[in-house]
């Protein structure tokens, strides 16, 4: 892209603190700029800005970009196209979907953008569709089922399955447009949302996950979170099952725009837009009968950052990567959290709660969080571990991770937060995990020795053993002991400091136990 000075200094372009890439997303409602910084396989949104400018509000009755439309989306892309250059943002991307697509003067109109130094990329309708499926499938690794994403100007649906997607079908169902096809009747409404559908050919096999992308449908979760008191407040990843759908499709079809806008983070723009959406909802679970929804915060934007990746970025876990990078920042380098994770393996309950790879990010957020003043660290790192948008990591997960941090900080009475996240199982593994991390932390203080020098072991299904060569017997201190006993009665065992000759000959034995 020409836009944007070129400079030798990459210091730091992924830490998630400076800008690495830029995305412009020309829609038919919003003009949107969206800086990223951070890991590339799960990229932070440091900046995002976007101009109402409703591109495409009167191409159904002219055909055309409005004059003023087009005159408020220059004036929001020329203040993009200056921050961009003061910057130094030189990879930069700039997407424009149904409203310049299709109106008449959807050239002329990228033509004024290319004046501004950027190199706009028209999408087709079938790119739109495939580049938001590849948002989707970025977001949830190994995902299957049916993406719709929910634009302006647009509905695209897209056959998703093993890591790729299908030829998508794009149609004129965008909320600008649902509001001439929705009216008072619900059954003619539903009927010419349907003549739409089956004019477009989107045809799918029922009973699959169906993941909604897009801002309408994202404020439709807040809106389900709100009525039930969930207890995490960020949609992406939120799911509920077909049934609850239709029951919260019809609540908002039949809900008044000044009702859903008096309801906490809800827009005036997604107020007006919802019972519309809800609508159009009800017909595609009347005709996919969904055994699940998702709903994606990664879309048609997230979709162009992962299709850019190599294939071996591409297959990296987005929940290790994101956290790895945050928890850089903070003082816990991914080095280190692998050998305390490592250390404390032999300590994590035998019941199969979680995976090494949530083990891994809960141990990040841990460390993390002692960086911290004492009386923010607990609180803050649960709002990390429930709250941050971390991709491909569940409900359930989450409140594991906030369980290990806080005992991490010897607190071991859980939040109602996480109480109703996970089962009791669950979280006393995880309160385990975090016990773990706290006697590692304190006993050597991140010195590498202890890693080289000492091992934790269960032997006999009965005893907590810690062992120390005797060079370094003295680590073993008061507040070591203390932590060990707690570990140790929390997993059922007693626990035995054993001051031993050869630790790396006792983390073998405990390896081959």
């Amino acid at each position: 892209m020409a836009l944007g000075r070129r400079h030798a200094d990459r210091q730091g372009a992924f830490s998630g603190n400076r800008v690495s890439r830029a995305i412009i997303d020309i829609g038919s409602n919003t003009v949107r700029l969206v800086l990223y910084g951070g890991s590339p396989r799960a990229p932070v949104v440091l900046f995002n800005e976007k101009v109402t400018a409703t591109l495409g509000r009167e191409i159904g009755e002219t055909g055309r970009l409005a004059d003023e439309a087009i005159d408020l989306a220059m004036r929001g892309l020329r203040r993009f196209a200056l921050l961009l250059r003061d910057l130094d943002v030189t990879k930069i991307d700039v997407v424009a979907t149904a409203a310049p697509r299709e109106a008449s003067n959807g050239p002329e109109f990228l033509a004024q953008v290319a004046a501004l130094g950027f190199e706009p990329r028209l999408l087709s309708g079938e790119e739109e569709a495939e580049t938001s499926a590849m948002g989707v499938i970025g977001a949830f690794p190994g995902a299957t089922g049916i993406a719709a994403d929910l634009g302006g100007g647009s509905l695209e649906l897209v056959q998703i399955a093993d890591d790729a997607c299908s030829a998508g079908a794009t149609m004129p169902l965008g909320t600008l447009r649902l509001r001439a096809l929705v009216g008072a009747d619900e059954a003619a409404s539903a009927a010419a949302i349907g003549d739409l559908i089956d004019r477009a050919g989107a045809q799918f096999a029922t009973g699959q996950t169906l993941y909604l992308v897009g801002g309408t449908w994202r404020a439709m979760a807040v809106f389900a979170m709100e009525q039930r008191n969930y207890p995490l407040t960020d949609p992406h990843g939120f799911s509920i099952s077909g049934e609850e759908a239709q029951g919260l499709a019809r609540a908002i079809a039949r809900s008044k725009p000044g009702t859903l806008l008096a309801l906490p983070r809800i827009s005036e723009m997604r107020s007006e837009n919802l019972p519309y959406a809800a609508t159009l909802l009800l017909v595609l679970l009347s005709r996919l009968q969904p055994d699940k929804i998702v709903f994606s915060s990664w879309g048609l934007r997230e979709g162009v950052l992962y299709s850019g990746l190599e294939p071996h970025a591409r297959q990296q876990d987005p929940l290790l990567a994101g956290v790895g990078e945050f928890a850089s920042l903070r003082g816990c380098p991914p080095v280190l959290a692998t050998r305390v994770a490592g250390w404390t393996a032999a300590a994590v309950p035998a019941s199969g709660h979680g995976s090494e790879r949530l083990r891994l990010a809960a141990t990040m957020l841990a460390l993390s969080s002692m960086q911290i003043e004492p009386n923010l660290r607990i609180d803050l790192g649960i709002e990390w571990a429930l709250h941050k948008r971390w991709i491909s990591v569940s409900a359930s997960d989450r409140a594991l991770m906030a369980a290990t941090v806080s005992a991490n900080g010897n607190v071991c009475d859980m939040p109602d937060a996480v109480k109703v996240l996970a089962s009791p199982d669950a979280i006393e593994a995880a309160i385990c995990w975090g016990l773990a991390i706290r006697l590692c932390r304190r006993l050597g203080a991140r010195s590498r020795t202890l890693f080289q020098l000492s091992s934790l072991q269960v032997e006999d299904d009965r005893k907590l053993v810690l062992s120390i060569e005797h060079s370094h017997t003295p680590l073993f201190g008061i507040p070591n002991e203390k932590d060990l006993d707690l570990l140790a009665g929390r997993l059922g065992l007693e626990p035995e400091f054993r001051p031993i000759e050869d630790a790396g000959a006792a983390r073998a034995q405990a390896y081959a136990k």
